[in-house]
């Protein structure tokens, strides 16, 4: 398959790229390095990467910021950090990838634990990754031509511990290539409107 992997540069998406180039045809998307750049927060950037890739048979989306703070500090532009980049950045992009997938194609998009399982300064990052399950599980009801949607649902992954352990004290790290194994049961497999938790 030809798979597009947008924040393919980053700790999650590098190893997604190394599990799913084992199989696939993989066009890596970074917001400054990569085979393409893009501003997904930008919805004719994406339209615009799109139609330079042309059709694929898979997109995935492991890119987005959050902002992290106490709940009585954080400002409307610190919340709009996450609802810019983490949520609408994918949004746009699973909007712009319907047109562009093949019949049968998926959209894999990235939450959170926090989603479920709320921490200190975390709030603007729950909000956020709890909106994006729900965009894919009412996406899933509506896509045409076989189309599917799901999203990874990823703990803390080892290899970022130097930067958010603090955050995430009492809670059992994943290794990126466990985390990278529900991108590719979202990629390969038959689901759709799942969220796949890995804790």
């Amino acid at each position: 398959m030809k798979v597009i992997v947008i924040g393919a540069t980053g700790t999650v998406g590098s190893a997604v790229v190394k599990e799913l180039e084992q199989r696939h045809q993989v066009i890596q998307v970074g917001a400054t390095s990569g085979q393409y750049k893009t501003d997904f927060t930008d919805i004719g950037q994406v339209r615009s990467l799109f139609q330079q890739v042309g059709k694929v048979d898979a997109v995935v989306v492991t890119s987005g910021s959050l902002h992290f703070g106490p709940l009585a500090q954080i400002t409307p532009e610190q919340f709009r950090i996450g609802l810019d980049s983490k949520l609408m950045g994918q949004v746009n992009v699973a909007q712009v990838a319907q047109e562009f997938l093949n019949d049968g194609g998926s959209i894999t998009l990235t939450s959170g634990i926090l989603s479920d399982v709320p921490i200190r300064n975390g709030a603007s990052a729950s909000m956020v990754n709890a909106a994006i399950n729900g965009y894919v599980t009412g996406a899933a009801i509506e896509l045409q031509r076989g189309l599917r949607i799901n999203v990874v649902s990823p703990t803390v992954l080892e290899e970022s511990l130097g930067s958010y352990g603090p955050f995430f004290i009492g809670f059992e790290a994943a290794k990126g290539s466990r985390v990278a194994l529900a991108y590719a049961r979202s990629v390969d497999g038959a689901q759709t409107g799942q969220v796949y938790k890995v804790w």
